[in-house]
């Protein structure tokens, strides 16, 4: 189904084919909480890069976090692209090249309805503030660092036969 989405400003608008709509998975790590996540957290999506198409790329700036290994102190670039809007900053989606197939718009970009999930997956817990209180409710999954299952099996699997 086809999708679309703008920044605040209006500058970059944008459309994609998503098979994975649902705003389920909330990432409560530095980078998604710093760069988009008010709430203490950022929900991202699952599209089809092949489909994205964007109006206003002149007003698209990238951000690519560097990130520190816990163990060694070692310093590395992650090759994961945030993009967001020059004027409002407004986030807008992630593509990284290890999946260049994929990009996750951010739910928050998206002007489309989306619809509710049938469960939440919290990612990352281990990050979280002590300010943030998840909303975790009785049906969630939750985990320190990334779930096992991508989104797509996650959708296959509370969509079967879809």
């Amino acid at each position: 189904m086809k999708y679309t989405g703008s920044c605040h400003c209006q500058s970059v608008r944008f459309s994609l084919n998503m098979e994975q709509p649902y705003p389920f998975n909330r990432c409560y790590c530095s980078i998604c909480r710093k760069t988009a996540g008010g709430g203490g957290y950022a929900i991202n999506l699952g599209g089809d890069f092949n489909s994205l198409q964007v109006e206003g790329k002149a007003f698209l700036s990238i951000y690519q976090a560097e990130i520190r290994d816990s163990a060694t102190g070692e310093k590395n670039m992650s090759p994961a692209q945030r993009s967001f809007c020059c004027r409002c900053g407004s986030a807008l989606w992630l593509w990284d090249p290890r999946w260049p197939e994929l990009v996750h718009p951010f739910a928050s970009a998206i002007d489309t309805e989306l619809p509710i999930p049938p469960q939440r997956t919290h990612m990352m817990l281990k990050y979280a503030r002590l300010w943030i209180e998840p909303d975790i409710r009785n049906n969630d999954e939750t985990f320190d660092t990334y779930p096992q299952e991508s989104l797509a099996q996650w959708h296959k699997r509370h969509q079967p036969g879809v």
